[in-house]
């Protein structure tokens, strides 16, 4: 049985709990050094959803193997239309095309949503799978963050990466 992309549910919150405290405690793909509780997640899911965006699951017969989702790239309202995007896997999901369905659904759903750009804010200039995948989804980089981060006892940079979304800026929103 294939994968299924579905929207994420509440349910879903203490397997994507998992899949995230793994990146936390084991990656460099975030920043974050404590992985957030199951409260937390359901804010951050909460808000997602509250702004029209997408949070999406990858399932399995009731595994989630991966999730992904868009949130504003900063709070305030002048940023509304340019979101960025988040993309988690199981370890023994990576590899196998799942994030590239999953960044794919997102950005359809993101134009749908009337977004006009995403960035990928991505932890460690070392995550070549991460930045090939975006790159081969039309996403350029437009910025290197040096050192920007202090992580397993080094420092770790982001490489920004953009793409637009529908019209892009070449229409009013």
């Amino acid at each position: 049985m294939s994968e299924q992309l579905r929207p994420g549910s509440e349910a879903d919150l203490g397997q994507i709990q998992e899949i995230y405290a793994h990146a936390v405690l084991h990656g460099t793909g975030t920043f974050e050094t404590e992985p957030p509780g199951l409260a937390e997640l359901g804010r951050r899911r909460d808000e997602v959803l509250g702004r029209g965006l997408p949070f999406l699951v990858a399932e399995r017969e009731g595994l989630v193997l991966g999730y992904a989702y868009a949130n504003y790239f900063r709070p305030r309202m002048a940023y509304r239309f340019f979101v960025e995007d988040s993309i988690y896997l199981r370890p023994e999901a990576q590899g196998r095309g799942l994030g590239r369905r999953l960044l794919s659904a997102l950005i359809e759903a993101c134009t749908a949503a009337g977004a006009r750009q995403m960035v990928a804010v991505i932890g460690d200039s070392g995550n070549a799978a991460s930045i090939g995948l975006h790159r081969a989804l039309g996403f350029e980089q437009v910025g290197l963050l040096r050192s920007a981060g202090w992580k397993f006892d080094r420092w770790l940079d982001v490489v920004m990466m953009q793409r637009p979304l529908g019209p892009g800026d070449g229409a009013r929103p």
